[in-house]
């Protein structure tokens, strides 16, 4: 249903029935006692779970640091199987793998626990044991996922690495996150090609001290010493590994992600709150009920995937679908096929994806039943109204079917933390409110809450469960987040306002962080990748708009003396930062310059480069040398 207001705001409702049958009805009594009550609010949650030992203190603050479920020993993994086959779900299916071809590959609850204490023993036997990292660069496929659970089983921390980042960018994050193995694939599938991994990977290990597992899939490689294979260790081994009990605050994973400084940032999260939180929105936000199909089309490189693919929906006993490949391929109905197919109730995608299904046209999710499909969720960058409007229209039949749901979050946050409940109206333009458990407002540079209506920077007044706790091996970058404003906040890097009713507007990063199809991408890292080209002097790069990604990359080079500029040199330039960093950091324009704007104390201005691009006003010009 679209309510039209006087002032010519659009409501977006869910269905009737949809909103009496919700998990959560009532929201704002749901919100107040998050508030008012943090430790009875999350430690019930929490006690839906096994804890080899109960915890005797649900959260201690001591800003910026907090810690939740203290003296509780648990593990994430053995709550999502161990725990879930022991109360029924042996023979119900955890996961349902899809590729572009139409092939499926399924597991139950009870094969995906066998096939998780079979890798783990393998892993053990390779000396992976409590604490260890493991770096994973791996295709989307059940493999994938095994060997992220397997890892956790034994207490060890994973460390996924999209796999489509470049050799610099996977050697970086081995080094960084000092890992002792790496599970790499050899190909993964795209638009009905293999693309190639095991060379990534082999140039990004070449003279490192690593155990290497290969998962193989486009041939039978002969190993060297030190490699082995990850079917037959899988297949050697018998299911003997039992779940290794760790602290509640225990790392369960290290997930990086690009800042404003050319290093990427380690973001840690933890068994215990990672597990409560993840698992609370998952089923008051995604309203997930018992016998749902989830399927969120994300990646388990990505924040998302861990908690929507792997973590939250194996831990409530659900069935979660992953689809290796492009969206639109083999033709743009391939999603919408297998909605129909597998009867999906809850999808979680990206505005990318929004805006690609609305150039197709609404013709090809009409040539499928998508009567099953109950709510779209949407969030990894702004989701502009019209695409909120096409999807609530076409996929959610103008709300008479389903609801699309926007929602905010961050690798750094584990979850959502803003977004539009299925009982409160979308509004277009609008993420949504403060989800339970949020305290968010919208701040001055001088760390003053602004009025209602006027843009500011993000902040969140408290700490949540599935909220980071360090950033590894640099706590003192973590405490940055907390400590950027004069007030005590985490101050999360996106511009935003905030309207009467309580409902945020994202705006955009505050940072020089670029949004691309929802991944984010320090400017560092890419001019790194640019300036490494023996051709190339200096570099500034720079988001402008792109209707399908939002944001694409646009590159200004200034060239080392001898190198002229041409065609030629461009596209070398560009597949060169491809192989650096991946496809998702290359530039989509090179410009040649003789020389960047920078200020007189030679930091580079990319407002102004991107002032000129949009044609708008730079503002304050005072310090750009002459």
């Amino acid at each position: 249903m679209v309510e039209k207001l006087l002032k010519g705001e659009e409501r977006l409702w869910a269905p009737e029935n949809v909103r009496q049958a919700a998990n959560l009805k009532d929201f704002a009594e749901e919100y107040q006692r998050s508030l008012e009550d943090p430790e009875g609010f999350w430690g019930a949650w929490a006690r839906r779970f096994h804890w080899e030992k109960p915890f005797e203190r649900v959260l201690e603050w001591d800003l910026p640091e907090h810690r939740w479920f203290l003296g509780g020993l648990t593990n994430a993994v053995y709550n999502a199987l161990d725990r879930n086959v022991a109360r029924g779900l042996r023979n119900k299916l955890a996961l349902l793998y899809l590729s572009e071809d139409g092939k499926e590959e399924k597991l139950t609850y009870g094969e995906l626990l066998d096939r998780v204490r079979r890798f783990a023993t393998a892993l053990r036997a390779l000396g992976v044991g409590k604490g260890d990292r493991v770096v994973i660069y791996m295709p989307l496929t059940l493999e994938g996922v095994i060997a992220m659970l397997a890892t956790a089983y034994l207490g060890a921390i994973h460390s996924v690495v999209y796999a489509g980042l470049g050799v610099s960018a996977l050697r970086e994050r081995i080094l960084d996150a000092g890992a002792k193995l790496l599970i790499a694939g050899d190909v993964t599938y795209r638009r009905g090609k293999a693309v190639d991994l095991r060379s990534i990977a082999e140039a990004a290990i070449e003279d490192l001290p690593l155990q290497v597992v290969w998962f193989q899939r486009a041939y039978q490689a002969e190993l060297p010493p030190n490699h082995h294979d990850f079917q037959e260790l899988l297949w050697s081994h018998r299911p003997e590994a039992e779940a290794e009990w760790v602290e509640a605050e225990h790392p369960l994973f290290i997930l990086y992600t690009s800042g404003s400084t050319g290093k990427p940032k380690g973001v840690v999260h933890v068994h215990g709150g990672y597990m409560v939180g993840t698992t609370y929105h998952l089923r008051t936000f995604f309203d997930a009920k018992d016998e749902d199909v989830f399927w969120a089309t994300s990646d388990i490189g990505w924040i998302v995937g861990h908690s929507y693919i792997v973590y939250a929906p194996l831990l409530e006993g659900l069935t979660s679908v992953l689809r290796e490949g492009a969206p639109d391929h083999p033709d743009p109905g391939a999603f919408w096929k297998a909605v129909e197919r597998y009867r999906v109730n809850v999808m979680f995608t990206a505005p990318t994806a929004v805006r690609m299904f609305m150039k197709y046209g609404p013709e090809w999710p009409r040539k499928y039943d998508l009567s099953s499909l109950r709510l779209v969720a949407v969030a990894g960058e702004p989701l502009n109204p019209e695409a909120l409007r096409w999807a609530y229209a076409h996929l959610a039949d103008e709300g008479r079917r389903g609801f699309v749901a926007d929602n905010w979050w961050q690798t750094e946050l584990g979850g959502p933390t803003l977004g539009t409940p299925l009982v409160l109206p979308a509004k277009p333009g609008y993420a949504g409110v403060a989800l339970p458990g949020v305290e968010a407002a919208v701040y001055s540079e001088e760390g003053r809450e602004v009025p209602r209506g006027q843009g500011g920077l993000l902040v969140l007044k408290r700490p949540f469960p599935h909220m980071m706790r360090t950033v590894w091996g640099n706590h003192e970058r973590y405490l940055q987040y907390w400590r950027e404003l004069p007030a005590l906040v985490y101050v999360a890097g996106d511009v935003a306002s905030q309207d009467e009713e309580g409902y945020f507007s994202v705006l955009g990063r505050a940072d020089d962080v670029l949004n691309v199809a929802g991944h984010r991408i320090g400017t560092a890292d890419v001019e790194s990748a640019l300036v490494s080209h023996p051709a190339v002097a200096e570099a500034a790069v720079i988001g402008v708009p792109d209707p399908l990604k939002g944001e694409a990359i646009k590159a200004f080079v200034v060239l080392r003396s001898g190198h002229a500029p041409s065609e030629e040199l461009k596209e070398n330039i560009v597949q060169h930062v491809r192989r650096e960093l991946g496809p998702i950091a290359t530039p989509q324009e090179v410009v040649f310059l003789d020389k960047l704007p920078k200020t007189r104390s030679g930091k580079i201005l990319r407002r102004l480069l991107k002032a000129q691009e949009l044609g708008k006003d730079p503002g304050d010009l005072s310090t750009l040398e002459e």
